[in-house]
C-alpha cells in the first residue's frame, strides 16, 4: 500500500517494518537502458549538515517541502532514479517513488560541512556494501576529498577503497565523488581546475581491488575534454550549487555530455530549487539532455 506524505510519521511509529518489507517488495530495474546514460537527482546534502542553495542556508530545511519536490522529479520522463540517505530514500519508499528506479545509497556523510573532522568523512549512512546490497540498492556513493595537508584524508580513502571492493563482489556501482581539496579561512574548498581533478581522478580510479564497478561523479569544469582523457571509467557529471543563469548551466551540461566517457549527470540542487521555482521544467531539460542528445 502506498503511504501519502502526511501519513509517514504515523507509519513510522506504528509501522516500521513496513520499510524493510517495502524494500524487498520493491521494482528494479537495469542499471542504464539502451543509450547507456543515468540522470540522477541527488538529495544526500542535508545529512552533511548542507542545507543551502544559493543564498538561502535553509533552503533544503523543510523534510516534506524536499520530499515534494523529489516525487515530481521523479515523476518526470527521463528521470532514471535518485541519489540519497536512508531517512530520504525510504520517505520516497513509501510513497511508492522508487518503483523501476535506480537507487543509489549515499554512504558517507561524516564529515559535516564547516567540521574540524569534516576530511575525515566517516560513513555515517550505508556503512557498508551489505547494507545496500541487503536492500536492493543499485549502488554506493562515496564522497572522497583529498586535501594532502589534513591527516583526515587518508582515514577516507582507505574506507572508500573497502566500500569500492565490497560493492565489486556484490557486483554494484561503486559512484565515487573525488575532490583535490583544500582549507581557506579555515573552511574545505574544492579546486576547481582542470589540473587538480584530474590528479583526483587518478587517485579515486586506484581506489579498491577491483574498478570493474567504479563510476566517477565529477564536477563540470574548464578543460573537461582533459580530465576525460584521465580515465576509461564512466563518469557522471554532479550539478553544484546553482549560481548561475539557468540556460548557462544547461550549456555547459550539454557540451560536457558529448564526451565519450560522460554518461548523464548526478544533479541535486539545480533541479530541485532552480531560480523560478519549476523543478518539473528543469528536469525535463536535463532529461532531454541527458537522454535527447547532447547540445
Amino acid at each position: 500500500m502506498v503511504a501519502r506524505l502526511s501519513e509517514l510519521t504515523e507509519i513510522r511509529v506504528r509501522q516500521p517494518e513496513r520499510i524493510a518489507e517495502a524494500w524487498q517488495r520493491r521494482r528494479t530495474r537495469e542499471l542504464v537502458g539502451t543509450d547507456g546514460r543515468l540522470l540522477i537527482v541527488a538529495a544526500d546534502h542535508p545529512a552533511r549538515g548542507a542545507l543551502g542553495v544559493r543564498d538561502d542556508q535553509f533552503a533544503m530545511g523543510s523534510r516534506p517541502g524536499l520530499i515534494e519536490r523529489l516525487v515530481t522529479a521523479l515523476e518526470r520522463p527521463g528521470v532514471d532514479g535518485v541519489l540519497a540517505t536512508p531517512d530520504v530514500l525510504e520517505d520516497l519508499l513509501l510513497l511508492g517513488a522508487l518503483e523501476g528506479k535506480v537507487v543509489i545509497g549515499s554512504m558517507n556523510r561524516g564529515g559535516l560541512q564547516g567540521s574540524s573532522f569534516e576530511l575525515d568523512d566517516r560513513f555515517t549512512a550505508y556503512g557498508s556494501a551489505a547494507d545496500i546490497a541487503s536492500r536492493r540498492l543499485d549502488g554506493g556513493k562515496m564522497l572522497t576529498r583529498i586535501d594532502l595537508a589534513d591527516p583526515g584524508t587518508v582515514a577516507t580513502l582507505e574506507a572508500s577503497a573497502k566500500a569500492v571492493t565490497e560493492l565489486a563482489e556484490h557486483k554494484l556501482m561503486a559512484m565515487v565523488e573525488p575532490f583535490w581539496s583544500t582549507r581557506k579561512d579555515g573552511r574545505v574548498t574544492n579546486v576547481l581546475d582542470a589540473d587538480s581533478v584530474i590528479k583526483s581522478v587518478h587517485i579515486a580510479a586506484g581506489l579498491g581491488a577491483t574498478s570493474a564497478y567504479t563510476w566517477l561523479k565529477l564536477p563540470v569544469v574548464d578543460n573537461l575534454d582533459r580530465v576525460m582523457d584521465a580515465t576509461t571509467l564512466p563518469t557522471l557529471l554532479l550539478g553544484g550549487d546553482p549560481t548561475v543563469a539557468p540556460e548557462e548551466t544547461y550549456a555547459r551540461w550539454g557540451k560536457a555530455l558529448s564526451l565519450p566517457s560522460v554518461r548523464g549527470l548526478v544533479v541535486g540542487r539545480a533541479l530541485l530549487f532552480p531560480p523560478d521555482g519549476n523543478v518539473a521544467y528543469a528536469v525535463d531539460q536535463a532529461a532531454s539532455l541527458v537522454h535527447g542528445g547532447a547540445a
